[in-house]
């Protein structure tokens, strides 16, 4: 069965020998680069192109085509070698960019064509070169990772992202291009191709080279990014569920050294598990390191359980079938034999489940190993409030690659839990359901409480959001047309962070509404209009984030309509919505609210199982991550927030 992955999803690949399919909508070239752990590319034979298509372990394909397969043996790649990257090229004189043609489709294959996960490419726009998908190693293993990630600039600007000086990454992206067959009328583009591989023209004598010019900028990689390939505010270019895998901290120029690797662990005695080392994990930085650390416990963690549960139902149903074929023999029931056939059976089926109860007790100790040495090492924006980190964090200069939402655990070791990072930009808006009918412990909870807990946790991760962005990256607005969260929201309106006061009554409502459907219009059209910049002077072009307490009350069917275009506009140009609300108290507009709700990714104040794993489909409890009672960490964050912002403005 294949494993449909979306952007940023990992699945592992269990055989050395497989095969790489591509399926695009329109004559692309197909290339195979071969990076270090870093996913950096260094010295030569980093890239098979048409011109070079052979390098230990995989062989491209040779030609322009719709259709591509890449041989890929694991085994014979380089040991230096961690991640091996699928790359999708436009041509010269082809479309000029992804997004006007149909999602490519890649897959990987074992050698008798049988698919073990494939990746569509959607949401690309601009960018003419691709990195559609990884093999990397974890641990001694090979998994498969759903990419994604564009380039405007092409393929030069690519091989420059991953460290390449900029005349070697201009010549070696020249040199794939160049091996193509042209096209009738691709001589004409010639000219155009230094948009796609740098300025690279004749050598010229002394007299003719003209002064020396400065760098060009870095390549700004463009999916996933709210505008488009222009960045916000302090940020650099920008991993999943779900999910730019650009990266916030990449390097700004080849020669920069990355931030030091985690510590390699000492030796162990042999047959012992090694010791666990925080960011021992992929990544361009230790953020990212982390990042991935965490969702390769997740993975674990899931499989691990997967792998128990199926052995007691195998158990279950051995013993079972032994039980019935004890019964169906006369001879059993006659004398004592049918009870010793039936203490066989189910001595078997004990024997059976508690080999399996040992294998899970083995890795989740290794698991809980690790997670007690991530924990403490996770930056602010994926720690839990009770974290020490946050007693010394200050107000950063470029946002974080996620945000932690809650924790999530399941019925065989509630106590490890695993922290739920959602990828930033956020891509759906989030429900905190209060209502009382969502969980068992929502119904056996006093409404007034479940309210004001869902409110508090809306709080928290306004909190959360805004400390760990630059000063001025978040606008915050609140809707509560009741002044019901007054309480909760106390802490937001003395710390000043709010951009006014909290929109009462439905007057407040229309008039924040308004304000906000008119940034996503006006930033829309200036997106289409290729000019983002020429925003009127009174657009707040930071990233707004909308709390809306107590849905509808207060809104009128004009509100809902506003409601639901934010919802499914306003991420994609840096709106976010924070809906705590009852489903329940809505049901007056019927299917009509329907589309809203699965727009939003709902959480609960309150443990709940409602989400699933991408792996296996386990149903998970989230739990939310509130501040310890009686602390004021949620106030000190708030107060370098204010002082961050008061040194900021002119």
């Amino acid at each position: 069965m294949t494993a449909e992955l979306v952007r940023g999803q990992n699945h592992p690949v269990s055989q050395s020998r497989v095969e790489i399919r591509v399926s695009a909508g329109t004559p692309v070239l197909a290339l195979a680069s071969l990076a270090d752990e870093q996913g950096r590319f260094s010295g030569n034979g980093i890239l098979a192109h048409p011109g070079a298509r052979s390098l230990p372990g995989v062989e491209s394909p040779g030609e322009l085509a719709d259709r591509h397969t890449f041989a890929v043996d694991l085994d014979a790649v380089a040991a230096d070698v961690h991640r091996l990257g699928v790359l999708l090229v436009l041509p010269p004189g082809g479309p000029v960019r992804f997004g006007a043609v149909p999602a490519s489709y890649v897959a990987v294959a074992d050698p008798e064509g049988a698919e073990l996960a494939g990746y569509t490419l959607t949401g690309l726009d601009a960018e003419t070169a691709v990195v559609a998908l990884e093999l990397y190693r974890r641990q001694g293993a090979w998994k498969v990772r759903a990419v994604g990630q564009g380039y405007a600039e092409g393929l030069g600007a690519l091989l420059t992202d991953g460290g390449l000086p900029a005349l070697a990454a201009a010549e070696l992206a020249a040199a794939a291009l160049g091996t193509i067959p042209r096209t009738a009328g691709a001589d004409a583009t010639l000219a155009t191709m230094p948009t796609l591989v740098g300025d690279l023209r004749a050598p010229q004598t002394p007299a003719q080279a003209p002064a020396p010019t400065p760098e060009p900028p870095d390549p700004v990689p463009v999916s996933g990014h709210p505008y488009a390939g222009t960045p916000g505010p302090g940020d650099t270019p920008t991993s999943p569920p779900t999910i730019s895998y650009a990266h916030p901290r990449r390097r700004r120029t080849s020669n920069e050294p990355p931030e030091p690797a985690p510590r390699p662990a000492a030796a162990q005695e042999p047959g012992q598990a090694p010791r666990p080392v925080a960011g021992d994990a992929s990544g361009w930085s230790m953020d990212e390191r982390l990042y991935n650390q965490v969702w390769g416990m997740f993975e674990d963690l899931a499989r691990t359980v997967a792998a128990y549960r199926s052995a007691v139902e195998f158990a279950d149903s051995r013993m079972d079938r032994e039980l019935d074929e004890a019964l169906s023999d006369p001879r059993h029931r006659l004398g004592g034999s049918g009870n010793a056939a039936r203490d066989t059976a189910r001595a078997r089926r004990e024997e059976l489940v508690a080999q399996a109860q040992a294998v899970l007790d083995r890795d989740l100790a290794q698991l809980i190993a690790e997670s007690e040495v991530v924990e403490p090492a996770l930056p602010a924006a994926y720690a839990r409030w009770d974290n020490p980190v946050w007693h010394g964090h200050r107000t950063p200069e470029e946002g974080p690659l996620a945000l932690r939402l809650g924790d999530l655990h399941l019925p065989e070791r509630p106590d490890l839990r695993i922290p739920m990072l959602s990828r930033l930009p956020l891509e759906r808006g989030l429900w905190i359901d209060n209502g009382r009918t969502g969980s068992e412990a929502a119904m056996t909870m006093d409404t007034d409480r479940l309210r004001r807990a869902a409110m508090d946790m809306a709080v928290a991760l306004a909190v959360r959001l805004l400390a760990v962005h630059p000063a001025e990256r978040f606008s915050v607005h609140v809707i509560d047309a009741a002044g019901a969260g007054s309480a909760s929201l106390a802490p937001l309106v003395r710390a000043g962070v709010l951009a006014g006061p909290p929109a009462a009554g439905a007057h407040g409502v229309t008039q924040t509404l308004a304000g906000l459907t008119r940034r996503v219009d006006l930033v829309q059209m200036a997106l289409r209009a290729g000019a983002p910049e020429d925003l009127p002077p009174d657009v707040d072009t930071a990233d707004q984030l909308l709390i809306v307490h107590d849905f509808p009350h207060g809104f009128d069917d004009r509100a809902v309509t506003q409601l639901r275009y934010l919802a499914d506009e306003g991420a994609a140009v840096g709106v976010h919505l924070l809906m705590v609300a009852d489903r329940d108290e809505a049901s007056a507009y019927g299917p009509l609210l329907d589309p809203l709700w699965r727009s939003l990714m709902r959480l609960s104040p309150v443990p709940d199982n409602h989400l699933a794993d991408p792996w296996v489909h386990h149903a998970w409890t989230f739990e939310p991550d509130l501040p310890p009672q009686g602390s004021r960490v949620l106030d000190q964050a708030l107060d370098r927030v204010a002082e961050a912002r008061r040194t900021t403005r002119p």
